[in-house]
């Protein structure tokens, strides 16, 4: 694995820590789904981990009343803990949670993440999002981030 050069402005996904870190931001991100945006909000944090582009968790609050569905299934992250699953209208399995996150997580309690590749359009401040390869990992590609991304085709070993 060889990095990405980086250009002015940009962070690398491999200058993130492992455990991740949760940090607070100030960006505002929208979200739009069957043409409509059902987020829209600058309470924003985001979970920075080695070799993988952010993940961002809006508050529950952000969404509309029944906009968020219970889904199945469960995974768990060594760091963070069991995370569930939700639909957000049309589109099944769209999102996780940590409901009872583990000790150095609890910011992540009642904070929504959203697999982007899974919306219409995800933006950071602005700038539409691409969605991190690979269907369990749910990062947030913008412009600001150089990799490689974990995530594709033969790096799940990274």
């Amino acid at each position: 694995m060889k990095r990405d050069p980086l250009r002015p402005g940009q962070e690398s996904v491999w200058d993130y820590p492992r455990p991740p870190r949760v940090e607070h931001t100030a960006e505002r991100v929208t979200i739009e789904l069957d043409g409509v945006t059902i987020a829209d909000t600058s309470d924003v944090v985001r979970v920075l981990e080695t070799s993988h582009p952010p993940v961002y968790y809006l508050p529950r609050s952000a969404f509309a009343p029944g906009m968020l569905q219970p889904a199945s299934g469960q995974s768990y992250c060594e760091f963070k803990g069991i995370a569930g699953y939700l639909s957000i209208g049309s589109s099944a399995r769209a999102a996780w949670c940590y409901p009872t996150p583990a000790p150095g997580y609890e910011t992540l309690a009642d904070r929504i993440a959203i697999y982007p590749g899974s919306m219409d359009r995800c933006t950071v401040d602005g700038e539409t999002v691409r969605a991190q390869d690979g269907d369990y990992y749910g990062g947030w590609i913008t412009e600001k981030i150089a990799g490689p991304f974990k995530g594709a085709a033969g790096t799940m070993g990274w």
